[in-house]
C-alpha cells in the first residue's frame, strides 16, 4: 500500500485501482471536547477508530443494499480499514450538513432567531472544505458561479443527501436516539460526473446524536452499533 494522504481522522492508501482508508483514534473538537463541526483534531479516544469503522460499515452496507450510490467496497474490522472506490471531489471538497435540530454552529450564527434544539426539519447547508477559512458556507448559486458544481449536480446531491440523512435518522430512532445534525461528504464518479456518490464515513465522528436530553459521545453512540 502507498500512503497518498494523511487526514485528521483517517489516512488514505492506494491499493491497485482502489483506495484503503485507515481509521485512526483521533476525533475533531475544540478545547479537548468532541465537536463534529471543528476543523482540527481536538482529542484522541482509544478504540474510536475501530468503532467508527463498525458503524460506517453498517450504514454503507445498508445504503448499498438500497442501491444508493456510495464508494464503499468492503471493510476489514481487524485492520481498521475500509476499501473504497476512488471518486472525484467537487472543488477541493464539500461537506453537506443536514440539520434536524438547532445546535452547534447554527446557533452561533443564528442564535438571535433560533432556540437551542428547535426543529429545523432537515435543513441543508453546504460548506467548502477549507480549514484556513473555517469551512465557509456556500449556496448552490455560488457553487455554480465558481464552477465547482452545476445546479443540476447540486439538485442530485441534495436529493441523495436527504435520502441518506433520513435513513440515518430513522435508524437512530429505532434505538431511542435523536439525530440533531449529520455531516456527509460527496463526490462523483470519474467517468460519469452526473453520478453523485457518498464518500468518507458515517459514524459518531460526523453527527450529533442525543438520548433524551443528553448528547452522546462518539464512543457512547458507537456502542449502539457494536
Amino acid at each position: 500500500m502507498k500512503l497518498i494522504y494523511q487526514g485528521k481522522t483517517k489516512d488514505i492508501y492506494q491499493v491497485d485501482d482502489l483506495l484503503c482508508l485507515k481509521f485512526k483514534d483521533d476525533v475533531t473538537g475544540t478545547d479537548g471536547k468532541f465537536d463534529p463541526g471543528a476543523n482540527s483534531v481536538g482529542l484522541s479516544i482509544e478504540g474510536i477508530g475501530a468503532l467508527n469503522l463498525i458503524m460506517s460499515t453498517y450504514f454503507f452496507e445498508k445504503l448499498n443494499d438500497l442501491n444508493l450510490h456510495t464508494h464503499f467496497v468492503s471493510a476489514n474490522l481487524d485492520e481498521h480499514t475500509m476499501t473504497v472506490k476512488p471518486m472525484k471531489v467537487f472543488g477541493k471538497g464539500l461537506e453537506v450538513i443536514t440539520r434536524y435540530k438547532a445546535t452547534g454552529s447554527f446557533m452561533r450564527r443564528y442564535g438571535g432567531y433560533a432556540t437551542e434544539g428547535q426543529d429545523l426539519n432537515g435543513y441543508v447547508e453546504v460548506t467548502l472544505k477549507d480549514d484556513e477559512r473555517q469551512d465557509p458556507l456556500i449556496t448552490s448559486a455560488g457553487l455554480a458561479a465558481l464552477n465547482i458544481m452545476s445546479l443540476e449536480q447540486y439538485q442530485t446531491l441534495e436529493q441523495l443527501n436527504l435520502k441518506i440523512a433520513e435513513l440515518i435518522r430513522q435508524d437512530l430512532l429505532t434505538k431511542g436516539l435523536t439525530l440533531y445534525d449529520v455531516k456527509l461528504e460527496f463526490g462523483y464518479h470519474p467517468d460519469e460526473p452526473s453520478q453523485i456518490v457518498l464518500i468518507d464515513e458515517i459514524s459518531g465522528g460526523n453527527m450529533r446524536v442525543y438520548k433524551e436530553n443528553q448528547l452522546l459521545s462518539p464512543t457512547e453512540l458507537a456502542a449502539f452499533y457494536h
